[in-house]
């Protein structure tokens, strides 16, 4: 008899000891390696057609009522990729308390006019975002109002006139004829669209310099940085009559929290979690309108363009301005720095480095 465990004369385990021997692990931890691993493929192989399936779902469900290939007399196409994000003020999908909660007025059929106007440029010099005041002063096109079937010559007036008299494909027209800027992408959300995606994420961590109290938007801070809910979120971005300088005010604003909402929205832990996903699509979906060549991945590229502005990797500015009380026979009204305007929108057009001078 020797003394060998197990039996062997070189002091091995025995492979049918229960610790295995040194050519493998034995049977049972074998077996339990293949299960974690059926069961990993199991989960991957879930994820991805839980992320198809909602991809799908969601591709469907775009509201592509802008024809941008139908727009006439268009400026020809320069580099990188420009996207006009509008901000509507419309009440669709709103109830009677969320109008009031949100101090939007107003029936949910009134129409829709234009709260914002945000020109997003992305090129070999990453983003460059810039704001177009509803009250600029500019040329509207020649146009036949959709409503009445009238033919409109050309003539001065306000931006957000030209969504008012011919909707997105107007307001298109006359961006596009004002900038020399050639828009690739429109995207359009409302008032309810625009608040069930920040609830959606958890909301929007933003900071303020002063305490801002606006009866009209509903905005009541104080100074320091607050994790904003929809409602709070919808409020901050309408408001401009707290701003020292109107509306260039609203629309700093306005950059900055769609950065941050980016930001928030293309993090790991919303993109990869399901339960985050899904609901952030379908709160964005419901007022949501873009063009017919806008999908998924290009309302990603967009937001990852945004981002990219967050950290560091692009500008936000304004339109450059020389007056903000400029009187006409409609009001008072934005005038631009038309040198420095077209200086700012030649650098686009051409996907150069941004030098013009423009508010930021």
């Amino acid at each position: 008899m020797n003394d060998r465990l197990d039996g062997w004369p070189d002091g091995r385990h025995s492979p049918h000891s229960p610790h295995g021997s040194q050519y493998g692990p034995a049977p049972a931890r074998r077996s339990r390696r293949r299960r974690f691993a059926r069961t990993a493929v199991l989960l991957a192989g879930v994820l991805l057609l839980t992320a198809c399936g909602t991809y799908i779902w969601a591709d469907t469900r775009l509201s592509r009522d802008v024809d941008l290939g139908g727009i006439a007399d268009r400026p020809p196409r320069g580099r990188g990729t420009n996207y006009l994000i509008v901000g509507s003020d419309s009440r669709a999908g709103l109830t009677d308390r969320a109008k009031r909660e949100l101090h939007t007025g107003g029936p949910a059929d009134a129409g829709r006019r234009t709260d914002s106007m945000i020109l997003l440029h992305t090129g070999a010099h990453g983003t460059t975002m810039v704001s177009l005041p509803r009250d600029s002063w500019v040329t509207i096109p020649s146009y036949i109002r959709p409503d009445t079937g009238m033919h409109y010559r050309a003539s001065k007036n306000k931006l957000n006139a030209a969504f008012s008299f011919g909707g997105p494909d107007l307001l298109v027209r006359t961006i596009e004829h004002n900038t020399g800027l050639r828009i690739d992408h429109y995207t359009e959300i409302g008032f309810a669209g625009f608040v069930g995606i920040v609830d959606a994420v958890g909301g929007v961590r933003m900071c303020v310099d002063r305490d801002i109290k606006d009866e009209k938007s509903g905005l009541d801070l104080k100074k320091g940085c607050h994790t904003l809910d929809g409602r709070g979120a919808l409020a901050f971005v309408r408001q401009r009559h707290q701003e020292a300088r109107g509306d260039l005010g609203r629309s700093r604003n306005q950059q900055r929290f769609l950065s941050a909402l980016a930001d928030k929205a293309a993090t790991p832990h919303t993109l990869l979690n399901p339960s985050k996903v899904y609901p952030t699509i379908r709160a964005g979906l419901d007022t949501l309108i873009v063009d017919k060549n806008t999908d998924l991945r290009t309302l990603t590229a967009l937001f990852e363009a945004m981002k990219g502005v967050t950290a560091g990797n692009g500008k936000r500015l304004t339109v450059p301005v020389s007056s903000l009380g400029f009187q006409t026979a409609k009001g008072s009204a934005v005038k631009w720095d038309l040198p420095q305007a077209k200086k700012l929108f030649s650098e686009l057009r051409d996907d150069r480095p941004v030098t013009a001078a423009g508010g930021s």
